[in-house]
């Protein structure tokens, strides 16, 4: 049996320890859903795990996948989605992987292939205790509000949802109930469409969270209106900024060792990462999948297509084929 560490004050993450096991597949699988429901993090420490072990274990609690098109990601097994972290060697900000699109995620799993002698750690964030850490007064302004995504659309991607690369305005307004946008024409530019809660219920707890695309959107790609409240008024900045406050307090570093994975609830917990000193030495794993033991999120479309089979969003015309 492995050693269980469980979460403690500045480790909220379960740490399962190798200890006779020949590698991460001898694991008890009953012992990681149990835990990974219970607490939301995992990090696998001793196993050794290389990028076949890697894509095994975390299909054995993913039905599907999908691709995460952020550039300078390198594939590592493309046929099963298996890619490097994000390009670059900046930091990043908390976020839960692909919460920009209305198929985020239900996991997010890293596995280190080689890590880094000095800096370059992913930082982790329960967002459920991020809500209960939050001022008063922002709390309450999140309370009972919706973040709305509006992003632009190419035929492609019309194509993909609605049957037609040019709808009309009547087609636009009848889109399937597969799709997960509704669409706008704006100043004679389409634009699709989706909502979700400023806080939302995680998928294995009834506590309210906070895990949306807003803290990176504004202080990595410095867009103060992307996603807006309901209203379509701007988040507030001092919202904002007593959200990375409060983020950066709670949040606490994966060191990376080789053959490391981390098994992180994608609906309840945010991750970023410290700045990357030196990135030829880095090598992270990732997968993004769709749980077999899932309870969907009901605001997603029924018989979502992305828990059907392993999902490829229509790519923009500029990303590189």
């Amino acid at each position: 049996m492995p050693k269980v560490h469980l979460p403690r004050p500045g480790q909220p993450h379960v740490i399962i320890e190798r200890e006779a096991e020949p590698d991460i597949l001898a694991l008890d699988p009953a012992l990681v859903v149990d835990n990974y429901k219970a607490h939301g993090a995992l990090l696998f420490r001793g196993f050794g795990a290389d990028v076949p072990c890697f894509r095994r274990f975390a299909r054995q609690f993913c039905s599907t996948s999908v691709l995460n098109e952020s550039p300078g990601r390198r594939a590592l097994e493309a046929e099963h989605n298996i890619h490097t972290v994000d390009g670059g060697t900046g930091a990043f900000n908390l976020h839960p992987e692909l919460s920009r699109e209305p198929w985020k995620p239900d996991a997010a799993f890293f596995g280190c292939m080689s890590a880094p002698s000095v800096g370059g750690a992913t930082t982790i964030c329960d967002g459920v205790e991020l809500v209960r850490a939050l001022p008063a007064d922002v709390r309450g302004g999140l309370e009972h509000r919706r973040l709305l995504y509006i992003m632009p659309t190419w035929p492609e991607l019309l194509d993909y949802w609605l049957g037609v690369a040019d709808p009309t305005d009547a087609q636009l307004a009848a889109a399937p109930a597969s799709c997960p946008y509704f669409f706008r024409r704006i100043h004679g530019h389409v634009l699709r469409i989706f909502t979700r809660p400023a806080l939302h219920r995680p998928m294995f707890t009834d506590a309210p969270a906070f895990g949306n695309f807003l803290l990176f959107a504004r202080f990595n790609n410095g867009r103060p209106n992307h996603p807006l409240l309901d209203d379509g008024q701007l988040v507030p900045e001092a919202w904002l900024q007593a959200i990375k406050a409060t983020g950066d307090r709670l949040s606490v570093p994966i060191a990376w060792r080789n053959g490391d994975v981390l098994m992180l609830d994608n609906t309840r917990f945010m991750h970023g990462r410290t700045p990357i000193v030196d990135a030829s030495e880095r090598l992270i794993a990732t997968f993004f999948g769709f749980l077999n033991f899932a309870r969907p999120d009901p605001e997603e479309p029924p018989n979502a297509i992305w828990r059907q089979r392993d999902f490829r969003p229509p790519l923009p015309p500029d990303f590189p084929r």
